[in-house]
């Protein structure tokens, strides 16, 4: 199934939602299963109370007040999955929501002449360990 690249990022909303939602008691679950439900959580209310804006009276500002949380919040589910998930597909998809929503925040600073943050990597992909004396072993 073929889910347009826009789309992943609700899809992972949806899965880490439903995760989050209907997980077992925590006796259950394996202690990774514990840290990433928490991590999501974490992730998700920190979007919700960054999209949480008051209004400003400029819509243009306020979509990017919401939008630019919204997009983080997908930025940092990815980031879990790759810490934590094991299945190479789900890996390369979080991968890909990590750099096309890193785009799109990137577009709506650019379009409000905003200036952007420096880029970092992500904890796991810390670069070529050549350059930087940090091995990178799975």
């Amino acid at each position: 199934m073929h889910i347009p690249s826009r789309g992943w990022h609700y899809a992972a909303l949806s899965l880490a939602g439903a995760l989050c939602a209907f997980a077992a008691p925590a006796q259950r679950l394996r202690p990774t299963e514990v840290v990433f439900i928490a991590e999501t959580r974490a992730a998700m209310d920190k979007m919700m109370g960054g999209m949480d804006v008051r209004p400003s009276g400029d819509v243009d500002q306020d979509f990017a007040a919401m939008m630019i949380p919204h997009h983080q919040g997908a930025i940092d589910m990815a980031q879990a999955e790759l810490h934590y998930g094991r299945n190479e597909q789900l890996r390369r998809i979080a991968q890909e929501i990590i750099v096309e929503q890193q785009q799109e925040i990137a577009a709506i600073r650019l379009a409000l002449n905003h200036p952007t943050p420096p880029s970092k990597a992500s904890p796991d992909q810390p670069g070529d360990p050549a350059l930087t004396g940090v091995p990178t072993g799975r």
